[in-house]
């Protein structure tokens, strides 16, 4: 197989690349400082900060499940490049009342009650923004790729999101609130820049008509795409996984500060770790699976990654803290007895995760039609947004009922057998030949 990295020269893929890491770097910069704010400097006790991480995660991801039917629809009706250009331009605009929620939470005017609901409102308009890039950055790869490059572009992408989750992570960590404030207008304008050189991506069929009704609209997409065996599967085991990822990225930051007893910046390694290890996962499976897209290997990585969950779980409850009401630092940390058996666990748990979840994105795109493909993801979407909604409300709820932030980590390791089980059966339905041939394949949606 030709390295997917050739990729990465090529006008048909580079400025897509470089749109969704800027995005996605964006997103976690802007994030992580907030949360991290607000966390380790306004709140004081562990339910109030998962209440606050897990409302962040909730209003981020809501627009998924409210607008992603609009979105698949427009991307799949629509030149996908200009589409683009519009989201681009909005999160410019965006990054701006950001930036100010940033700027007067640093300089402690009226955070509770205007700098907070500013990020927050900034958070919110940044899931509507990313709704609507969502659906093309897949469904783009098979317009624009050979067939037998689309694992890889896929691959790619999924690589370079959490290399750039990484990037915003730890400068979130290391640098003050007010020059993160200045960094997400910067970055946004960048990815303007690179937005626009997406080559052309017009729509595959003709008279496709929209419906702005987003309810209706939402429950005909799921409903003309879920009855589909071999993508109810496909989405089913993604939308596990995003529950999972849901419940560990709420309980990180609480976990880190109040089991760990660490600082800011050893929350930030903890999310940078995660975010390398997907990476890992997402280009180890393409060169396992050289270059075919399969579930074979879905199954046994998401076991592993319960398994990794529930090591994790056995090293933060046997944690000794800092002595009285101290927070270790990132040298203090690293030189802890437990450390390096704690971070490798969580570096398997992203690893396995990556290899899971990856070739079922490409299964989305390349077992339906290509001009089907955005509304394909977007119905994905829907459901993987409304999972992670559930997986925020569990945490919550948990949180209410008292059960201690290391323990909620179990509930992440049980769902991985569940996602284990679906991802087995796609690989079974795909190997008895009920997904192949694409373009041959009646219309879906």
């Amino acid at each position: 197989m030709t390295s997917s990295l050739h990729l990465l020269g090529q006008r048909r893929f580079l400025p897509l690349f470089v749109t969704q890491l800027l995005g996605a770097f964006n997103d976690n910069l802007f994030k992580n400082a907030m949360v991290l704010f607000v966390v380790y400097q306004v709140y004081n006790d562990e339910k109030s900060e998962t209440w606050f991480s897990a409302i962040a995660t909730g209003l981020f991801i809501l627009p998924f499940f409210l607008l992603s039917a609009l979105s698949g629809q427009l991307a799949d009706a629509r030149d996908k490049a200009k589409i683009i250009r519009l989201v681009k331009l909005a999160e410019i605009l965006i990054m701006i009342v950001g930036a100010s929620g940033l700027f007067l939470a640093w300089l402690g005017i009226d955070t509770g009650t205007i700098a907070i609901p500013l990020m927050l409102l900034a958070l919110f308009a940044m899931g509507i923004h990313s709704t609507f890039f969502g659906p093309i950055k897949y469904a783009i790869l098979p317009q624009h790729l050979k067939p037998d490059e689309v694992l890889g572009g896929t691959g790619l992408v999924e690589a370079g999101t959490y290399l750039a989750i990484l990037g915003g992570t730890i400068l979130a960590g290391i640098i003050p609130v007010e020059a993160s404030a200045v960094g997400v207008i910067l970055v946004a304008l960048v990815g303007y820049v690179a937005g626009r050189q997406v080559p052309p991506a017009p729509a595959l069929e003709e008279g496709h008509r929209i419906d702005l009704n987003v309810i209706r609209s939402s429950v005909r997409l799921v409903g003309a795409t879920m009855h589909i065996p071999r993508l109810f599967l496909a989405i089913v085991s993604i939308s596990f996984f995003w529950t999972i990822g849901s419940v560990l990225f709420i309980q990180f930051p609480p976990l880190v500060k109040n089991v760990l007893t660490a600082d800011r910046a050893v929350a930030s390694l903890f999310l940078a770790i995660f975010s390398v290890g997907v990476a890992i996962g997402s280009v180890a499976v393409n060169r396992l699976l050289k270059g075919q897209v399969s579930a074979r290997y879905s199954a046994p990585s998401v076991i592993f990654m319960g398994l990794f969950v529930v090591a994790f779980h056995l090293c933060a409850v046997r944690w000794i803290g800092a002595p009285g009401d101290t927070l270790y630092d990132i040298g203090a940390f690293m030189a802890h007895d437990g450390v390096w058996l704690l971070l490798a666990s969580l570096l398997g748990i992203a690893v396995a995760g990556g290899m899971f979840v990856v070739p079922l994105y490409a299964f989305l795109t390349t077992t339906v039609r290509k001009a089907e493909a955005a509304r394909t993801v977007a119905a994905n979407n829907i459901v993987n947004s409304g999972a992670m909604v559930v997986g925020s409300l569990l945490a919550i709820g948990l949180s209410l009922a008292g059960v201690a932030t290391a323990d909620q980590l179990l509930l992440a390791a049980a769902m991985c057998l569940v996602s284990a089980w679906l991802a087995w059966k796609l690989h079974k339905a795909c190997r008895d030949n009920e997904c192949a041939d694409a373009e041959g394949l009646p219309p879906t949606v």
